[in-house]
């Protein structure tokens, strides 16, 4: 069997549309001191669509520092991480979340702050650019701690077999991501990311599994349904405690989609807009903003919420 380190070196390889290799390009030449790396996830590599929607990149810095210099923008990045920015290239838009290396390698590991990054991580994504190889070897090894981490937290909230089952675990894990922030999809879109490509699941599954069980095997206190599972910092016990431990995730991370939408309206001219356009998109909602919430980003993009949560359109 294929280690998982290995699998995700050959998964970031794979190539893609030039368009998409000649933005990112463009995105990191703005931070020419700073870039690391550019990787490329989303529903338009998942489509294989590009024109007339928007991709979805993360740019990978050195240092906020290197990246802005002093000011508002590297302080939002370090306390609210990642910063999002629009672009556009040769007739594509697109959008680019910003992080550190170090804030990338924290957020697809069991010390994350929030499941924003580990849990699109987990799934496949491609590294479109690399300043380089001392570089791309710090993504393959930030990425393979993704799929990890969703198992790590996932199996212990689960019973049974399915345990056991590569794909049951991706369904529960994205299941319990999905609502651990505000999301525009409809139900069920969590399952719908694995019947894409249910073999690559269940190859990154496995691997997963195998990592698990050549280091610390889950073991099984006597007389009870005590499942403790242990990876790096991280240890889950039983059930109960993982599912209170989701619940607690899932406040924390509706909470820090707010924070970050509010902090967007500073770096992404006609957030509002993107916002409304997101949401129509995903939930068939016909979200019209009017021209006040245009002026007061901030506050229109705020008063937007407790509608979309009660319609169920974001949840």
């Amino acid at each position: 069997m294929t280690d998982l380190s290995t699998l995700v070196a050959e998964e970031l390889a794979l190539p893609v549309d030039p368009r998409v290799t000649a933005m990112a390009a463009a995105v990191a030449a703005q931070y020419p001191g700073a870039a690391r790396a550019v990787l490329f996830y989303g529903s338009c590599l998942r489509q294989r669509e590009l024109d007339g929607l928007m991709l979805d990149f993360y740019l990978i810095v050195s240092s906020y520092r290197e990246a802005y210099g002093r000011g508002w923008y590297a302080f939002a990045n370090r306390l609210v991480p990642p910063n999002v920015f629009p672009f556009e290239h040769e007739g594509l838009a697109a959008k680019y979340a910003v992080l550190s290396e170090v804030d990338f390698a924290r957020e697809n590991s069991t010390r994350a702050r929030s499941v924003s990054v580990w849990a699109r991580f987990a799934q496949p994504s491609r590294l479109v650019w690399v300043k380089d190889e001392a570089a791309r070897g710090k993504i393959v090894s930030a990425v393979a701690e993704a799929v990890p981490t969703l198992f790590a937290l996932t199996i212990p909230a689960m019973t049974g077999d399915e345990r056991r089952d590569p794909l049951a675990i991706f369904r529960e894990g994205f299941a319990l991501t999905y609502g651990a922030e505000l999301r525009a999809e409809r139900k069920g879109r969590s399952g719908s990311i694995i019947d894409a490509d249910p073999n690559r699941y269940a190859d990154f599954g496995q691997a997963a599994l195998m990592d698990f069980r050549v280091s610390k095997p889950p073991k099984r206190a006597k007389g009870s349904d005590k499942l403790i599972w242990e990876h790096g910092r991280e240890r889950v016990g039983i059930r109960k405690r993982a599912k209170r431990a989701w619940r607690w995730r899932a406040r924390k991370g509706k909470m820090l989609s707010v924070i970050r939408l509010a902090k967007a309206t500073t770096t992404f001219a006609g957030g509002v807009d993107y916002l409304a356009w997101k949401i129509n998109r995903h939930a068939g909602t016909e979200i019209v903003v009017k021209p006040w919430q245009r002026r007061w980003p901030i506050l229109g993009a705020l008063t937007l919420l407790p509608r979309l949560l009660r319609r169920g359109a974001i949840r």
